[in-house]
């Protein structure tokens, strides 16, 4: 009789284990998927209101923009100053993430991929390279950019 109990219990206890590690892979994966959703979406955002509008709905308050021949540029305030020091009405900036990685906490993670800059006039890509971005979740749980930086030029890939 006893036997029989603590195969029963053991196998509930199996169950819900499986269950357990199920739902914690599938939130992982949803959240894994929110986060490149969520750099698609900043990146249309770009196509859409120009490159300073898509940055500056990404950056949180602490968002460090790091830039070629540039000290880091640090805080939002920071970031403004330096995209309204100069017009994006001329070009457009695209990218488009090729991979993300959450930390296990679920509040932090990172994605990187490929950009390109096209000529508004001519439709021609005058730029493009590799890009990766750390971001965080704010108090009300959005992802923003903590990190951004880019390096110029797509070369061809080592497998």
């Amino acid at each position: 009789m006893k036997a029989s109990r603590l195969i029963h219990i053991w196998a509930i206890s199996l169950i819900l284990l499986v269950n357990v590690t199920a739902c914690t892979k599938k939130t992982s994966m949803e959240s894994h998927e929110t986060l490149l959703e969520t750099d698609r979406l900043y990146s249309a955002l770009s196509v859409k209101q120009g490159m300073n509008a898509a940055f500056l709905a990404m950056f949180d308050s602490a968002g460090v923009k790091l830039q070629t021949n540039h000290l880091p540029i640090v805080g939002f305030e920071n970031i403004k100053a330096f995209l309204r020091s100069g017009n994006d009405s001329s070009f457009t900036l695209t990218w488009e993430p090729m991979f993300a990685k959450l930390a296990s906490s679920g509040d932090m993670g990172y994605t990187y991929g490929t950009y390109k800059i096209a000529d508004k006039a001519t439709d021609s890509i005058t730029s493009q390279g590799t890009y990766v971005t750390i971001w965080g979740k704010d108090s009300s749980g959005q992802w923003k950019v903590l990190l951004d930086t880019g390096n110029e030029g797509l070369g061809t890939a080592n497998n």
